[in-house]
């Protein structure tokens, strides 16, 4: 049975009247909700509250979910507009960090093989380019920055993203070039490259 599959049996549950089938989607989903919002609201705080109104949104919304789309797919979609909707009415915008996911690189099971090439030389070449990468992810429009995120961090395919972002295939597509494009540019000075050079 697939992963979808799985979803959409906990997500028939759960329209039953089923709480504990919705409360095996949040479990399974709140950490991957709340590291995508963290990419658009950096106070961890408030991240745990936009994903909790998330999930009661879906929770009232379930009725209506048919299934067209991955349950996850769905939620994403909730999760985006009710951290666009916190953003807008707290007057916010992301601000820029320069702080790399400590959580990530301590979960990092193969570290013990990475340990030999750890020069001092290389670990601030590393960590410049995840603050430069981080800083130019910062100062993207919120549609590139969320349609890179979903691809790069989430790992969603293109026509999950159009889901997700309610547009078309070809303006995901367009928006993730425009977004490599300008995290492009700024890494080009750090590992000095030349402009016609891609990754």
């Amino acid at each position: 049975m697939s992963d979808r599959q799985v979803d959409q049996q906990l997500v028939e549950r759960a329209q039953r009247g089923d709480k504990q089938a919705f409360g095996l989607l949040v479990a399974k989903y709140q950490r991957k909700l709340v590291r995508l919002l963290s990419r658009m609201i950096r106070d961890p705080a408030e991240v745990e509250d936009v994903a909790q109104e998330a999930f009661i949104k879906a929770y009232r919304a379930l009725p209506a979910f048919r299934g067209e789309s991955a349950f996850y797919t769905w939620l994403y979609r909730i999760g985006i507009n009710t951290a666009k909707n916190w953003l807008v009415s707290n007057g916010r915008r992301v601000p820029t960090t320069t702080e790399i996911m400590s959580e990530d690189a301590e979960g990092y099971s193969d570290a013990e093989l990475l340990r030999d090439i750890d020069t001092p030389e290389r670990l601030l070449l590393t960590k410049q380019i995840g603050e430069t990468v981080n800083i130019a992810m910062d100062g993207l429009p919120e549609e590139l920055r969320t349609a890179i995120v979903l691809r790069e961090i989430e790992g969603l395919s293109y026509e999950e993203i159009a889901a997700a972002m309610d547009c078309p295939i070809g303006t995901v597509r367009s928006r993730i070039f425009r977004a490599r494009e300008a995290i492009a540019e700024r890494l080009r000075p750090l590992l000095e490259t030349s402009p016609d050079k891609r990754w």
